[in-house]
């Protein structure tokens, strides 16, 4: 894996947007003061892959991605790895709840040639490449198959953190162990074995299909196949015997047919002229028709006499006068009775109304009055209480004097001061003015009472007056209405005469109806009558029209119990000749149909001789059992041939199984990839020791045990002591000396994308000295003058930074911190 460029907004200390190009940076530092955000660059790169950062703890710690009151952190890492390009992107927000969660991640692959710079035109995400993993659950896998290395394995050997530089150095045996078996891509002798074990299975499976398919084609062989061949030969002999009988067959049942046609014509037509029958009643219908003619003609007759007489009756109605203008002008007598009584009674409510508001008038006056009284008592009262102030002031000022000396107020000199005089004065007028107030207050209630009611006898005479006139003008009215009408006795002897008029023309109405409903009966009596004559005649037609090809005779149109009855006669005859002639036609019928049977049970014999049922078709029979015995002699030789190829196949399953089965076993026991181990591992540690040799000055070399790593001290006659006894120092000493180890001895070993091809260290230079800095330096640099390899440090140590060519430089200020690019 080897960072192309960088891109970050809102992520740890870097809150505004930050971009850094990697892309020629083949061997490049870190650069710039303690707690800068030099290390939060590698941090970005791990948590764009993998979603996590070492030293955040695990995922519990997503929020240290945001930065200070940032919602919102985005990190997007374009990387090779194996000569493919990718971009992984990751974006953590906080809710409003403060929950900070991943909101996006994904992983694409970026087309051959994309140019990273086109990144900062603002391409849309769709415009990267091809989508290889679109949430945060896809990425896991998607970066293990492009990176080739799960999270611990690339910081043990890829970016290697703080506190985290000597994993690889002091890992436990297998976990060392898993780890070269990533990078050398291992695994893939395992899938291997495993792959081998699944097609021995399918083979074996497939060999045990082929022989239960064998086990069932055991019956075919060549006496079967001589068998079903005899078998076709008999059913085309069959078939050609029936096919020259059944057009005799034919023949016969025409004959039978012909014969029994004929006399099924005959029996039908012995049906149709034994069926021929005069309706019973026929008789009576046309003296029916005479009654019912009669008795419609006399009621007719006598509505006739009923509508004259409601006629005259509606004339002498009409001739009594108007009935509704009696009625008014009775009703109008009566109104007049009853409006003048109510007249006198509001008379006396309107003179009672007048005496009782002139006495309220009055009693309002005099209210007025004793409310004027009442308020001019209230000034006075109100005049006594500032004398009586006046006076107080005076008595409080005489309080003061002393005979003989000077008036405070006039400056005169007092003879003799007056004697102070019982009680005060203003409290004696305040008790008077409440008491005027009161008055007064109850003098206006008594006004303002008697006003409303004065006011509301007003109204009441108002109305009554009103209502008073109101019947006076009525009463005007209907005496003028009245004015030429006849008595009130004239007119009701006049209402009497109307109402027996009209009683009579009602009686002669009902006449009318009833007059009007026995004829409407009558005329539906002739009508039933009448077509119960023309359904006779209809269906003697319809008889008549069935009888035409007989040639029945003519019918007198005049009398149609005449015309059923030689009509009934002649069809008797017609039928007697035809039963003279039945006997003959019948024996005629039996004959064929024995003849027909005959053909038919020399056919069955055939059928019955080759084994076969009595056939319901005989041609189609023999064609059926023709085609089954070739359908038999196809299968059976097809089945042969099946087997013949079944046996070829399970050869060639057999030999697939075998060698599969093999090279599972040769693979199963791990030999072959514990020696590559061995053997990775060896030239790990002689690459490592060598390194070491010059970083210690000669002090150490490295060596291993069983899986565990040894130095072996030169200053200390050759002591060999555990790696974990060592200095910090020599710690880091060692430590390089196996990162640079992995990243120049394994690379040309690996066989997957598990390819180291960049190393970022970020610890321990300020512990060197400067003999063994300039060591590490020389061995950075020749590492990367390689050109395979992108080197990189995170180091404050100016020494270090000088000697390398490209240097990233963090500065950090109180908003946010920033990379700027300095050397070449």
């Amino acid at each position: 894996m080897r960072p192309m460029r960088l891109d970050m907004a809102g992520f740890t200390v870097f809150r505004e947007e930050t971009t850094v190009d990697f892309t020629d940076a083949d061997f490049f530092a870190l650069v710039g003061p303690t707690g800068s955000g030099k290390s939060t660059v590698l941090d970005a790169i791990c948590f764009a892959l993998y979603g996590t950062v070492p030293r955040w703890g695990g995922a519990r710690g997503l929020a240290n991605a945001l930065a200070p009151s940032a919602t919102e952190a985005r990190v997007r890492l374009v990387f090779e790895s194996a000569g493919d390009r990718y971009v992984a992107t990751r974006v953590v927000r906080r809710d409003g709840r403060g929950t900070v969660k991943t909101a996006n991640a994904g992983l694409q692959l970026m087309p051959q040639g994309f140019d990273v710079t086109k990144l900062d035109t603002g391409l849309s995400p769709d415009d990267l490449g091809d989508v290889v993993a679109g949430t945060p659950a896809e990425m896991e896998q998607a970066v293990l198959d492009a990176v080739g290395l799960p999270y611990e394995q690339f910081t043990s050997c890829v970016v290697l953190p703080q506190g985290q530089f000597a994993d690889f150095l002091h890992a436990k045996p297998a976990t060392r162990q898993q780890i070269l078996v990533n990078l050398l891509g291992l695994g893939v002798y395992e899938g291997v074995q495993k792959k081998a074990v699944e097609r021995a299975g399918r083979a074996e499976a497939k060999l045990e299909t082929v022989d239960k398919v064998l086990g069932g084609l055991a019956d075919v062989d060549d006496a079967s196949l001589t068998d079903a061949q005899g078998r076709v030969d008999a059913v085309r002999e069959l078939a050609g015997a029936v096919e020259a009988a059944v057009p005799e067959l034919e023949r016969a049942r025409a004959t039978a047919g012909e014969r029994a046609a004929a006399l099924a014509d005959l029996d039908a037509e012995l049906g149709v002229l034994d069926g021929v029958r005069a309706p019973e009643g026929v008789a009576e219908l046309a003296r029916a028709v005479t009654a019912a003619r009669v008795a419609a003609d006399e009621a007719t007759a006598a509505v006739g006499l009923a509508e004259e007489r409601e006629e005259k009756l509606r004339g002498e109605l009409a001739a009594a006068g108007d009935e509704s203008a009696s009625r008014v002008q009775l009703r109008a007598y009566a109104d007049r009775e009853r409006l003048t009584g109510e007249a006198a009674t509001v008379r006396a409510a309107v003179d009672a109304a007048a005496a009782e508001h002139e006495a309220a008038l009055a009693a309002l006056a005099g209210a007025r009055a004793d409310a004027e009284r009442a308020e001019v008592e209230l000034e006075a009262a109100f005049r006594a209480h500032e004398e009586a102030k006046a006076a107080d002031q005076a008595v409080a000022l005489r309080a003061h004097l002393v005979d003989g000396a000077p008036c405070p107020v006039c400056e005169q000199v007092v003879a003799t001061v007056p004697a102070m005089p019982k009680g005060s004065a203003v409290s004696r007028a305040v008790a008077a003015g409440k008491a005027a107030r009161a008055a007064s207050e109850v003098a206006k209630r008594v006004v303002t009472e008697r006003d409303a009611a004065a006011r509301d006898l007003d109204r009441v005479l108002l109305r009554a007056r009103a209502e008073h006139d109101g019947l006076a003008a009525r009463l005007a009215e209907l005496d003028g209405q009245l004015a030429d009408a006849p008595a009130p006795d004239a007119l009701r002897a006049s209402l009497a005469e109307h109402a027996r008029l009209r009683a009579a023309l009602d009686e002669a109405a009902g006449a009318v109806r009833a007059g009007r409903e026995a004829a409407r009966r009558a005329r539906g009596t002739l009508d039933g009558a009448q077509d119960r004559l023309r359904r006779a005649w209809r269906e003697f037609d319809a008889v008549r029209d069935g009888l035409v090809r007989f040639g029945p005779p003519a019918a007198d149109r005049d009398d149609v119990a005449g015309a059923w009855a030689a009509l009934a006669g002649w069809a008797g005859e017609q039928a007697d000749r035809r039963r003279a002639d039945r006997a003959g036609l019948a024996d005629s019928v039996e004959a064929a149909e024995r003849a027909a049977g005959e053909v038919a049970d020399r056919i069955g014999a055939l059928f019955t001789a080759a084994g076969l049922d009595a056939p319901a078709d005989p041609l189609r029979d023999v064609a059926v059992a023709v085609e089954r015995a070739e359908a038999e002699l196809r299968r059976l030789t097809e089945r042969r041939d099946q087997a013949t190829e079944l046996r070829e196949q399970r050869s060639g399953h057999e030999r697939e199984a075998r060698v599969a089965r093999a090279l599972a076993g040769h693979l199963r026991a791990n030999n072959f990839e514990r020696w590559l181990l061995t053997e990775a591992l060896d030239l790990l540690v002689d690459g490592a020791s060598r390194i070491l040799r010059e970083l210690s000055g000669g002090q150490y070399d490295l060596v291993h045990d069983k899986g565990e790593f040894f130095v072996v001290d030169h200053h200390d006659a050759g002591l060999r002591r555990g790696v974990r006894t060592l200095s910090g120092g020599e710690t880091f000493q060692a430590s390089l000396a196996l990162a640079l180890a992995l990243s120049e001895q394994l690379a040309g070993m690996s066989t997957s994308a598990a390819s180291l091809e960049s190393i970022v260290l970020d610890e321990g230079f300020g512990t060197l000295d400067a003999a063994t800095l300039d060591t590490v330096a020389a061995t950075l640099e020749n590492l990367a003058a390689r050109g395979d390899r992108m080197v990189g440090v995170v180091t404050h140590v100016p020494a270090l930074a000088e000697r390398i060519p490209v240097r990233f430089e963090v500065r950090k200020d109180a908003r946010t911190a920033r990379i700027e690019r300095t050397g070449l």
